[in-house]
């Protein structure tokens, strides 16, 4: 069996305004069971991101959130360069972190926003990350 990208986990401080962020970019994120810190979404592509507050620092003992900077990015496939242009307006308007405005890069048309605990959203046109390509 060929390995294969199943899930994305993103250790977040604030589980509700991470998935008002997600949503906000459209994602149908659910609400959390009361029992458990966690959402998971399952994108048409298979792959699930899921968000929680303690995965990563309950299981792991020498788990530490970086200091600066950032240490993963997503890339989410909307389309057309006029998507790219509304979902950056949109989230820059509703005050996430606009990290770079839309434009033609060496490779696709992005722009990207940083979620709510830092982790930068790449937003593309880019052919390449369509999960039909």
């Amino acid at each position: 069996m060929d390995i294969q990208l199943s899930m994305v986990i993103l250790e977040v401080r604030d589980l509700a305004a991470s998935i008002e962020f997600y949503r906000s970019l459209g994602l149908d994120v659910p609400d959390p069971p009361a029992e458990r810190p966690l959402v998971i979404h399952r994108m048409p592509s298979g792959v699930s991101l899921l968000l929680t507050t303690s995965f990563a620092s309950v299981y792991d003992a020498n788990y530490s959130r970086p200091a600066s900077g950032y240490q993963q990015m997503l890339e989410f496939f909307v389309g057309t360069d006029d998507a790219v242009d509304d979902m950056w307006a949109k989230a820059t308007a509703a005050g996430y972190h606009g990290r770079m405005s839309p434009a033609k890069t060496i490779g696709p048309y992005a722009a990207m926003v940083d979620d709510p605990d830092g982790n930068v959203i790449l937003l593309t046109s880019d052919e390449a990350g369509s999960p039909a390509s």
